[in-house]
């Protein structure tokens, strides 16, 4: 990119691409008919995409297409032929958040430029340098991060850096969030987020409130702040916004990136009835300027709806004319001539004869005004030249035909730098890459493995029959209670158990430097690392890390290529994502994989406090809840050492009764997750799935609500 910030609006439908462009939008990002995370907005087909792409590029913008879901195995064998179309025709860059879709479009695609999503949950330099890696051009990091880690991530990997400047805020980090898919099946990671947390909750025996409900973000005071971070793109939220907003909002960021530039930052200054305005566009939640100075703040929530204005200003017509100029030749005898220029491009075109008039001749300004009438264009004459014979006469159809045809002539001259000429060769048969994705092994007997939170958790994992391995919260390393879990971890190791620590689910430059004194501990003592993020990974391979690296369900594979993708990593073993029903897991194929068959799922993975929301932030690690409208409980830990906090689903998953299934799938092993069971529970659900899935005893369910998870139904 230059030096200037690129404005980045959103497009959820062709008039407001044309409000965003006709705004001054540098770049839009719009969604096609399949793949984007905003399945209900206006969305365009094929052909009109295509001619959006052409749009954009003739006003001298971009267009980023979003195929920022998880795509299932099935899906992704469609995606050569969803993407070709709009790679010959030009577009400028794809949105991704599949790792496979990355590995894939990498593959397929290698002169279309690759961009992170925010769904990635980039929080720092090593995940996005390990992005950089695999083919990345650009990344767009979790909205959660600071100026500070902002600029270290631009400064060390050099990619291109798009941030959100405007618009609405997930309480969740992007791509952590299953709870509208776990309560009402409708997926944020496929674009059917139902919005769950915009819902009111009750902490404490209080009043229901919108604990979970973020106000919208407003960064246009903090322009020359962000830009002086490195930021390359401002992007604007809001596909699902209309047209009016969407240029609203873009013609003020316009207006004011162009007045950094042009006056610097120390005469910075917003106007106040600008500011108004830009409010004005959507009111309901109220604004704050996110988390770029601050990691959480109950000044931040939108504890209610605002009562006001939804809706915009009045804007003018979303028309937007480049000026050509041209040159009209008629000579008695002669086909009539035009020829146009616009930016270096030019066209020439010929019609029809010219004659000799013999009623009424040709006047030049009328001449003139027929030739400037290119309506249903997107241009205009500047300046028109016209070289005439007198006493000629030309039809006016035949005018308006050459009008159209040197018009056509001149886009197709303009637009043809961004064609890809690029036979369409649909990819080979790839059963041999199925075939080379077992890294991890084959198949054989079900493991039992448990994931433990606390330390009492821990002593009873230790001491389980039947189980083969456990992971360890890394929480239970700092606290001053390490010598005590290390001498559990050697007990376990003792009793046959391979003891791996699972790092947090949140990685930032600040939990980085917690790690560096446990390290050693961490390197020499466990048997692997569970990881929950790409930058615990890119921190391990700084480190040289020499053990068995895992990564958890919450690193999407949704398909091969997301199996081909971690290939090429440090990671040795996966586990298989929680969104994907049964027979979608039998199409993967899971006999590599670790398999969650019980627990509290995390429903969320939060900067925000909710302690600190409903009264103040204790300090220290523990558990509280939170009631919804139907009075089910949801528990919330506090992880405080890495300031974030895990909600977990109201209903544990439980699937036992799908012994059979599940074994069919022949999973490398199967975890069980332990959150808030104390000790007792925690024995008799293990036994519960040892004797089950182990000594093939009969089938016990505990006594207690629970749920089958997506095991049975899956996500659209």
């Amino acid at each position: 990119m230059n030096n200037r910030v690129e404005i980045l609006a959103p497009a959820g439908s062709v008039d407001s691409l044309n409000a965003a462009v006709a705004a001054g939008a540098d770049a839009v990002y719009m969604g096609g008919p399949r793949f984007g995370a905003r399945a209900y907005a206006d969305n365009p087909e094929e052909e009109e995409l295509l001619q959006a792409i052409d749009h954009v590029h003739i006003h001298g913008r971009k267009i980023y297409l979003t195929v920022n879901t998880l795509l299932k195995d099935a899906e992704i064998d469609d995606l050569y032929r969803y993407l070709y179309p709009y790679y010959r025709q030009g577009l400028d860059g794809v949105i991704v958040q599949d790792i496979g879709v990355a590995e894939y479009v990498r593959a397929h695609f290698p002169e279309l430029p690759l961009h992170a999503s925010t769904q990635m949950t980039i929080t720092g330099a090593p995940g996005a340098a390990l992005m950089k890696e695999r083919g990345v051009s650009r990344v767009v990091p979790a909205r959660e991060l600071s100026l500070a880690e902002i600029r270290k991530i631009k400064q060390e990997t050099g990619m291109e850096v798009e941030c959100f400047v405007h618009g609405a805020l997930c309480y969740c980090y992007s791509g952590q969030c299953l709870l509208s898919s776990l309560l009402g099946g409708r997926s944020g990671n496929r674009g059917q987020c139902a919005q769950p947390c915009r819902l009111p909750y009750r902490v404490h025996g209080r009043k229901p409130d919108g604990l979970l409900s973020l106000k919208d973000l407003c960064t246009i005071d903090m322009i020359p702040e962000l830009a002086g971070a490195g930021i390359d793109s401002f992007k604007i939220e809001g596909r699902m916004k209309q047209p009016d907003y969407v240029y609203t909002v873009v013609s003020m960021y316009r207006k004011y990136t162009d007045l950094y530039y042009e006056r610097g930052r120390e005469r910075y200054v917003v106007d106040d009835g600008d500011k108004e305005r830009l409010y004005a566009a959507y009111r309901r939640r109220g604004y704050c300027n996110g988390y770029y100075k601050r990691h959480n703040g109950k000044d931040m929530v939108s504890h209610s709806r605002l009562k006001g204005v939804e809706g915009g200003t009045t804007c003018p017509a979303y028309e937007l004319k480049e000026k050509i100029n041209g040159k009209l030749i008629l000579s008695e005898g002669k086909r009539a001539k035009l020829e146009l220029e616009y930016n270096g491009h030019t066209a020439a075109c010929e019609g029809a004869e010219v004659k000799q008039a013999v009623k009424q001749p040709l006047c030049a300004e009328r001449v003139d005004k027929q030739l400037r009438k290119t309506g249903g264009t997107q241009f205009a004459f500047d300046s028109l030249a016209l070289h005439m014979d007198d006493n000629i006469f030309l039809p006016m159809q035949s005018l308006n035909e050459l009008r159209r045809d040197g018009i056509r002539l001149l886009g197709e001259a303009l637009l043809k730098p961004y064609r890809r000429e690029t036979e369409e060769t649909q990819p080979p048969e790839e059963t041999a890459l199925r075939g080379t994705l077992q890294k991890y092994g084959g198949r054989g007997p079900v493991d039992i493995t448990l994931s433990v939170t606390d330390k009492t958790q821990l002593e009873t994992a230790v001491e389980a029959e039947g189980v083969k391995a456990v992971y360890v919260d890394s929480s239970l390393l700092f606290y001053g209670t390490g010598e005590l879990i290390y001498g559990l971890v050697r007990r376990g190791q003792a009793a046959g158990k391979n003891m791996y620590v699972a790092l947090p689910y949140i990685f930032r430059d600040d939990t980085a430097a917690l790690f560096e004194h446990p390290y050693s501990v961490i390197r020499d003592l466990f048997d692997g690392v569970l990881i929950r993020n790409w930058e615990s990974l890119g921190w391990l391979e700084k480190k040289r890390y020499p053990k068995k690296v895992i990564s958890d369900s919450n690193m999407y594979v949704f398909n091969r290529y997301a199996k081909q993708f971690l290939t090429k990593t440090r990671i040795d073993s996966y586990t298989a994502p929680a969104e994907l029903n049964a027979k979608e897991l039998a199409a993967l194929g899971i006999s590599d994989a670790a398999f969650v068959a019980y627990g509290y799922q995390p429903v969320m993975v939060t900067a925000g406090c909710i302690q600190k929301t409903a009264d103040r932030c204790s300090g220290t690690d523990g558990l509280s809840y939170i009631s919804d409208r139907y009075e089910k409980k949801f528990a919330v830990k506090n992880c405080c050492e890495y300031c974030y906090n895990i909600i977990y689903n109201s209903s544990p998953l439980v699937l036992l009764n799908q012994r059979e299934e599940v074994k069919a799938l022949s999973p490398a092993s199967l975890r069980l997750d332990f959150t808030t069971e104390d000790a007792q529970e925690m024995r008799k659900i293990t036994a519960l799935y040892t004797d089950a899935f182990v000594r093939g005893k009969e089938i016990r369910t505990p006594e207690m609500d629970f749920t089958k998870g997506h095991f049975k139904r899956g996500v659209k």
